[in-house]
């Protein structure tokens, strides 16, 4: 009897042991293991990101509630920052060790943003607090990092593949890669993000290291923290640069410790999706002067939702006569010269945030300029030397890498230099020949102090490169050349002399045309008269498809069609008709509106000052 008592007593005691040992492993599963918990882990108030649990954990879950807490907007705001505040404790005294590499069964399929899904914020059931953490995420970073912050480092992506790129034979034996990301104030979450994705989808065979270099950030959490974070990471290590260098001379500090074969830089807010790396390593192989840019996926910077582009879909780099990088379908010529749709696309230019090349080419080409500064310019500087110099820029198709565009940049630029003009000043005086004074018109002749460029002019003269005609000619003949145009720079009103047509927007679609002060800058007031009748501002045309009169803010700038019609204006007498024999027309009463009227010789508001192109000898 006494025997028996016993064991009933160990079985009394063993049961709820045991109960309590499964409660714990199943309360403190992570969707990332390897990055310790932060404040704004738990997903608190998601929309549609629910994420479902058998129902037996879910009645663990509600026995401890300070453990886990499901997105529920029935419980206060109040319960929530207490559960958290429980939640942290109890995961302090917990080490949770991270799961081997390449080993996505550990993570947890439903999570947010898994499959490369959004996660969207009900801003207003937020605590104070949370408010604060979401509104400082976007200031810091100029994109969501507290949804960032939400989504496991390690999250699941689409195979954003075409079917036939899964047919794709590549050379069996592809250059050995490194990976050079630079950061500078980086979100936490979206570094680790961009270097896991590199590790976890990235043949071993073919990945040497990952070289991340810091660029002088002054964060806390990416200094001591970052170096522990990245330790239990195969092939990665950090660089620190002892000043700000900005992105230009950074990558080529990670550049030069690079052991690699080939260097395939990476922005530090992307994710590599599934197949990324061969596609890119595959044409250099072949053809060691190619440099090779994945397809660019966008992700959403509020929801950070991986958007798949189809394949059909593509566009490739082109460049306006500001010297801005654009984008543009892939011409038909193109279309026509690859035998399958997965073959790589020759692209005039480049984006620059994320591209592979051999590293001796790149080292023969001069790497980037390193007169240039900070960031900008670089990326045109490099595709136009990749061309012209014997060798080529393609598109792989086949591989994804996603990245978040951001609509301003969070960081600090120097002060009284404008560095993007400085940048764009030294790539014309290399790289474009008599082509470069189409851009001088546009910032009024003003080089500024660019520097000294004559080291740059030898290495181009070192591999006897072509001329910038042979590039337009044959790379990039849809590009629209200015000295076809018969009139160019401002437009200046009669009726009141300082006042110019301006554009409000040299970039963006859309904005209607008003009347500003006459700054002789070029930019929004630099237009051009084509001999096809458009008034362009690079890719976009003038255009006026209303029938009302005398309201402002029906003439605007859209892409070019080339069909005329709407588009179709005449330059006669020192008077802009439209091909509904409308005239532009300046308010005599507030100078910023601008107007389609009838057409009057002897109003002075209809008349307006344009210079006219001489013809080519």
């Amino acid at each position: 009897m006494l025997t028996r008592r016993r064991s009933f007593l160990k079985y009394l005691v063993l049961i709820p042991t045991i109960w309590l040992l499964a409660i714990v492993t199943l309360s403190f599963r992570s969707d990332s293991p390897s990055l310790p918990q932060s404040n704004n882990d738990i997903p608190i108030n998601v929309v549609n990101q629910i994420v479902s649990a058998p129902s037996f954990v879910d009645r663990i879950r509600n026995v401890l509630p300070f453990i886990y807490q499901n997105p529920d907007n029935e419980h206060p705001s109040e319960e929530h920052a207490k559960a958290r505040e429980q939640q942290r404790e109890m995961n302090a005294k917990v080490q949770v060790n991270p799961p081997e590499r390449n080993n996505h069964n550990e993570r947890n399929a439903s999570g947010p943003g898994e499959m490369g899904t959004g996660v969207r914020i009900q801003k207003d059931k937020l605590s104070v607090e949370e408010r604060k953490l979401y509104d400082q995420g976007w200031q810091n970073n100029a994109f969501n990092q507290y949804v960032s912050d939400m989504i496991s480092v390690r999250r699941t992506l689409p195979d954003a593949r075409d079917p036939e790129c899964k047919k794709v034979e590549f050379l069996p034996n592809l250059p050995v890669t490194s990976v050079i990301i630079i950061f500078h104030n980086e979100a936490r979450s979206t570094l680790l993000r961009t270097i896991w994705s590199v590790l976890d989808r990235s043949a071993a065979h073919l990945l040497k290291e990952v070289i991340v270099v810091d660029d002088f950030s002054d964060r806390e959490y990416l200094h001591k923290q970052l170096e522990d974070d990245i330790k239990p990471m195969d092939k990665v290590r950090i660089l620190r640069t002892s000043k700000r260098e900005g992105l230009i001379r950074a990558r080529l500090f990670g550049a030069y410790d690079a052991k690699g074969q080939v260097l395939i830089f990476l922005d530090s807010h992307c994710e590599c999706a599934e197949g990324w790396l061969e596609p890119l390593l595959d044409p250099i192989a072949r053809n060691p002067k190619a440099s090779v840019v994945p397809l660019i996926e966008i992700i959403h910077d509020a929801t950070f939702e991986f958007h798949v582009t189809p394949i059909q879909s593509i566009q490739v780099g082109g460049f306006d006569w500001n010297l801005i990088f654009n984008w543009h379908m892939t011409p038909a010529r193109e279309m026509k010269r690859r035998k399958n749709r997965t073959d790589p696309i020759r692209s005039p230019t480049m984006a620059g945030g994320l591209f592979a090349i051999g590293r001796d080419w790149f080292e023969q080409l001069g790497m980037y300029d390193p007169g240039m500064d900070i960031w900008g310019g670089e990326n045109l500087e490099l595709s136009f030397k990749l061309w012209q110099c014997g060798g080529e820029l393609l598109c792989a198709p086949c591989s994804h890498v996603g990245h978040i565009f951001r609509k301003r940049s969070p960081y600090s630029w120097p002060k009284n230099v404008n560095v993007v003009k400085k940048n764009t000043v030294r790539l014309a005086e290399v790289w474009l020949d008599e082509y470069k004074q189409f851009y001088y018109e546009r910032i009024g002749h003003d080089l500024g102090d660019y520097g000294d460029v004559s080291d740059r002019l030898k290495i181009r003269e070192r591999l006897q490169c072509k001329s910038f005609k042979w590039f337009l000619d044959n790379i990039y003949p849809e590009q629209f050349i200015p000295a076809e145009s018969l009139y160019f720079g401002e437009i200046r009103n009669h009726g009141k002399s300082n006042t110019c047509v301006d554009s409000q927007d040299s970039v963006d679609h859309g904005k209607p045309i008003v009347g500003y002060q006459c700054h002789g800058q070029g930019g929004n007031q630099f237009f051009l008269f084509s001999k096809t009748n458009e008034i362009r501002q690079e890719d976009k045309c003038l255009d006026f498809s209303g029938t009302a009169l005398h309201e402002a803010g029906k003439i605007v700038f859209l892409a070019c069609h080339t069909m005329q019609g709407n588009q179709m204006w005449f330059y006669e007498n020192d008077m802009i008709r439209h091909s509904s024999d409308r005239c532009i027309e300046l308010s005599a009463v507030n100078a910023n509106d601008i107007f389609m009227s009838g057409c009057d010789r002897s109003n002075i508001y209809q008349k307006w000052s344009w210079r006219k192109r001489a013809p080519k000898n």
